[in-house]
């Protein structure tokens, strides 16, 4: 139950009891400082009412009202160790007051991170006769959290934070990170005084994008982003595409946008960016939007909002708070409308800064309101095989503290987390680096990335392409390389096997697969740079992703995404005539291997016919050994030389 929540409620509780003439002090003078206090109070003047309140308990150390309004007061201002000692003080008057008291106090010691304390007070307020039921009821919620606070701390987890030092991190607050899957950019958001001359204050700051980059593995001076992405205006809670190529985030109060703040993106143009352009409804909405977090394809968008729709305390649902939600890009480039991940994830109180892992399945985020520390503490969720979402970890103490951590990335390997602290005492917040426990790492990811070019004239080549889990027969990534330079990057997670293939209009279409299930290191990234080969008589094409078990020609379910892909290449290409061709290794007779080969051929002639794909533009033909691509009487030639290719004869 978050601490917000429970103090407006307490606010309410007391309400009545001000306007009454019925206090705990007779003096004139001391209710004379207060009524004139309440009035500030409720005029909003919070400094003017703590002095009338401090008069009124000086003039009468027992007068009890006051310092019920103090404690709001102090909470607001997060003031939680004054917040806490009137609380005491009231007690010390009369312990048995109201059984509420030691609710509000537990939730202070709580803020605090003195969790024995809360436990204690919260024991006193669920056994006290003079406490509500609908109190019990929330004082078991922070029985929860005093409990895991005090368990956690007994069992901390692995945590040694490393500050990114002086090339990252600025003279200012430095936070939100974010990297590419090659951890070759790194951007933050840092607050910055809109003038100079003058310290930083409310109304002498804002929000810029700050950027670095990996030179020898090292990181660059971090820089401004400048224009246009930077304006005058605050820009903040940025998210990269895995391959960089795409940026969202947060702008907030311009008069043109739909909500006070909405998400934003902008796409790079290599050493330049576009000009940003609001992502629209219905995405963005009267309501706040921000924190975006977008998914390592740039198809799912995470974010932070407070629109409606969201989940709500059901005795309080006036009270607005923040939920996680997602939205998917269409194959038009449209986004669907948002939808709420809904419990477990979302709770009544607030949720924020969701980061999604490359791996697509690992989503954490900061909640209030999960069993934690107290404040924001930092959570993990995995995506289930149903598409519903697993009961949320907490990431553990000290990761976790009775402070508000927001903000934690990490990177494509599961094993280094990125997040801002102010931990270490100084008075700005900083970059920090960690290794990850095990216990709530993602599934590990490696990336593969290069260029596309015409194998002809070398010129570099925009091209479309397709990651496909070949035990799902999934697309886990579809996306375009840049159309300036051709260059890739696709995130893979790396206990599956899978088919890539590239198709551009006028060209051959290319293919290859592989497995990262028992590589020795398969977070290792794969450089290719790929030829793309127009489309020309004679031209002949291996189909890597044709899967068949030994002896047999019955194509397995693997090689269903590759033949869609030729499927679609003739359909895009009405005057290419093909012959698929098949090929065995060197065991067995001439005779079975020709037959073997006609077959295998042919399974693939009947599945192109079965789709559609006109007879008179396919042949087949079985090669057996006869065409071996290797002459080497080796495990690893005979492999290559099994294939299913087709060759264009006309076009």
């Amino acid at each position: 139950m978050k601490t917000l929540t429970l103090f407006i409620f307490l606010t309410f509780l007391f309400s009545s009891s001000f306007s009454q003439i019925d206090y705990s002090t007779t003096s004139k003078k001391a209710i004379k400082y207060f009524d004139k206090g309440v009035e500030e109070y409720n005029n909003r003047n919070d400094d003017e009412a703590l002095k009338l309140f401090e008069s009124a308990v000086k003039t009468d150390p027992a007068f009890i009202e006051p310092y019920l309004i103090m404690a709001n007061i102090y909470n607001e201002k997060w003031e939680f160790e004054k917040m806490v000692g009137c609380y005491e003080k009231v007690i010390s008057i009369k312990p048995d007051y109201d059984g509420k008291i030691y609710f509000f106090l537990a939730s202070g010691y709580l803020s605090m991170g003195k969790y024995e304390d809360a436990k204690k007070s919260v024991n006193t307020c669920i056994s006290s006769p003079k406490t509500d039921p609908t109190i019990k009821e929330w004082a078991q919620e922070l029985l929860k959290k005093a409990e895991f606070g005090i368990n956690a701390m007994r069992n901390p987890v692995p945590f040694d934070p490393k500050n990114l030092g002086k090339l990252i991190n600025t003279k200012y607050d430095d936070y939100w990170p974010s990297l590419t899957a090659d951890e070759q950019i790194l951007t933050t958001t840092v607050l910055l005084p809109k003038d100079s001359r003058y310290e930083i204050s409310i109304m002498n700051s804002q929000e810029d994008f700050f950027i670095s980059s990996k030179v020898d593995g090292e990181w660059s001076q971090i820089r401004n982003m400048g224009k246009p992405i930077n304006t005058g205006n605050n820009e903040g809670a940025q998210s990269f595409s895995a391959d960089g190529q795409w940026f969202f985030y947060t702008v907030c109060e311009r008069p043109e946008d739909f909500g006070s703040c909405d998400i934003y993106f902008s796409r790079s143009l290599g050493e330049f960016w576009e000009n940003p352009g609001n992502l629209g409804k219905p995405v963005n909405s009267a309501a706040w939007e921000a924190q975006p977090s977008i998914s390592a394809d740039g198809k799912t968008l995470f974010f932070t909002s407070n629109r409606a729709g969201g989940v709500r305390d059901p005795e309080n649902e006036r009270i607005v708070t923040q939920d996680l939600w997602v939205a998917y890009k269409s194959d038009d480039g449209k986004w669907s409308s948002p939808v709420n991940l809904g419990e477990p994830v979302n709770t009544y109180g607030n949720e924020c800064s969701p980061f999604i892992h490359p791996d697509g399945r690992t989503l954490y985020f900061s909640s209030d309101t999960h069993t934690g520390m107290g404040g924001f503490d930092i959570f993990v969720t995995r995506l289930n095989p149903d598409g519903t979402w697993s009961e949320p970890v907490n990431l553990g103490y000290p990761i976790n503290t009775y402070m508000n951590e927001i903000g934690l990335i990490v990177n494509s390997k599961g094993e280094l987390a990125m997040f801002s602290s102010d931990r270490e005492g100084s008075e700005r917040k900083d970059i920090y680096s960690f290794e990850l426990h095990k216990e709530v790492r993602p599934i590990p990811v490696t990336y593969m990335k290069g260029y596309f070019y015409d194998a002809k004239t070398k010129k570099r080549l925009s091209t479309s392409f397709d990651l496909i889990d070949l035990e799902t027969r999934k697309i886990v990534a579809k996306s375009e390389s840049y159309p300036e330079t051709g260059e890739y990057l696709v995130c893979i997670p790396v206990d599956r096997s899978y088919a890539f293939e590239a198709s551009k209009s006028g060209y051959l279409f290319y293919s290859e697969n592989f497995s990262l299930k028992s590589q020795e290191d398969p977070t290792k990234p794969f450089e290719k740079n790929i030829p793309l080969t127009p489309i020309q008589k004679d031209e002949i094409v291996i189909l890597n992703n044709i899967f068949f078990d030994t002896d047999s020609f019955a194509l397995k379910g693997e090689s269903i995404a590759e033949l869609d892909v030729l499927k679609s290449f003739l359909d895009n290409n009405p005057n290419v005539k093909i012959e698929i061709r098949g090929h065995t290794d060197n065991i067995g007779t001439k005779e079975y291997n020709l037959k073997l080969s006609e077959n295998r051929a042919k399974s693939v002639y009947n599945y192109l016919v079965q789709k559609g794909i006109d007879k008179t533009r396919l042949t087949y033909k079985g090669y057996g050994f006869s065409i071996p691509l290797i002459n080497e009487d080796t495990d690893a030639a005979r492999a290559k030389n099994r294939r299913t290719e087709f060759k264009v004869v006309s076009i």
